[in-house]
């Protein structure tokens, strides 16, 4: 009788185990689902940004759970330069928004410039002026999903290098043959994935920090909020997977590290030692993955995941005009 008793007591407790642990695994994943669609999809509702400044814990593990509705950028900051409105067009029929503008003086080449995510081109035209004072024309780009650009869906990276190729199609076309590229965090990425697999040949790329991998950068998103450690690994995984599912790309699979490897031109790689979204670990990887022979690594010892130019101007132009001017071939 003891030992039927203790049979249906083991299974009970196995069978309540089982129970328990499928319906973490349902929670978890309807989380993960969750987050990844807000996470990649950016809404046409301006007060979305209007948020609460400061959250309790609750508030913000209910944030890391459900996810954040955010707006899609808004070009609301415009060039006292002049510039002309360029529209490209993807392969699925989205229309790209970009400005091209000209040096005053005779050019030395073109320099495209590429935004971060939830950014637009207008967030960088002080980045702009600075080339164009240095004697470059430049073309700021609006990526899909972002500024005056179509869509609302996001690849923070993945798709996004077909306007790296669009963009850098049109200034060849145009007669241009001293191309460099620059980008900071996802811009940085979708140029290293259009180099790598477009197989382009920019005279140089000026890549600031740009994240090892999609599930490196929504574990800095789990910490961002709080939850360092082992809740951001599973966090990662598990979103990178639902994303995969939800805009039909391998995001699980996105490492930009291994695009890296095809980088044979000149690089500046620029990052900030306070950086708490790209960690040193994940810039020493996409550093030393990188084969080209011509490459140099900027280190901004009191910045953040942030504008280095507005962080430190003259370490910033120093090393910009250096790399320009050491490549202008």
């Amino acid at each position: 009788m003891e030992k039927k008793n203790f049979k249906s007591q083991l299974r009970s407790a196995l069978s309540w185990v089982f129970w328990v642990l499928l319906v973490q695994f349902v929670l978890l994943n309807i989380s993960a689902a969750l987050y990844a669609h807000k996470f990649t999809h950016f809404y046409n509702d301006r007060s979305l940004n209007d948020g609460p400044k400061s959250e309790n814990v609750f508030q913000k593990t209910w944030r890391l759970f459900a996810g954040q509705k955010v707006a899609k950028s808004v070009v609301d900051e415009f060039p006292a330069f002049p510039v002309d409105t360029v529209s490209l067009t993807t392969r699925k029929g989205l229309r790209i928004d970009a400005w091209y503008s000209k040096t005053d003086s005779v050019p030395k080449g073109t320099i495209i410039l590429f935004h971060g995510l939830t950014m637009n081109k207008g967030k960088y035209i002080p980045e702009a002026s600075e080339f164009r004072y240095q004697g470059y024309n430049v073309l700021l780009v609006d990526f899909r999903a972002h500024g005056s650009s179509d869509g609302n869906n996001t690849t923070i990276g993945y798709r996004e290098e077909e306007e790296v190729k669009l963009a850098y199609d049109y200034i060849l076309q145009h007669g241009e043959k001293r191309i460099f590229l620059w980008g900071t965090s996802m811009g940085a990425v979708a140029i290293i994935r259009s180099i790598a697999d477009y197989d382009l040949k920019p005279s140089g790329a000026i890549l600031e920090m740009p994240f090892a991998s999609l599930q490196s950068h929504l574990r800095a998103r789990a910490r961002g909020v709080g939850f360092a450690g082992f809740p951001e690994k599973p966090f990662g995984f598990l979103v990178s997977c639902w994303i995969s599912i939800e805009r039909g790309f391998n995001a699980v699979g996105f490492n930009t590290s291994a695009y890296a490897k095809k980088i044979t031109c000149p690089i500046l790689y620029q990052w900030g030692a306070l950086d708490h979204s790209v960690l040193r670990w994940e810039t020493d990887k996409l550093y030393n993955a990188i084969p080209s022979a011509n490459k140099k690594l900027v280190i901004y010892d009191f910045a953040d995941h942030e504008s280095f130019l507005q962080k430190d101007a003259q370490k910033w132009r120093a090393a910009t005009s250096e790399f320009l001017t050491t490549n202008m071939h």
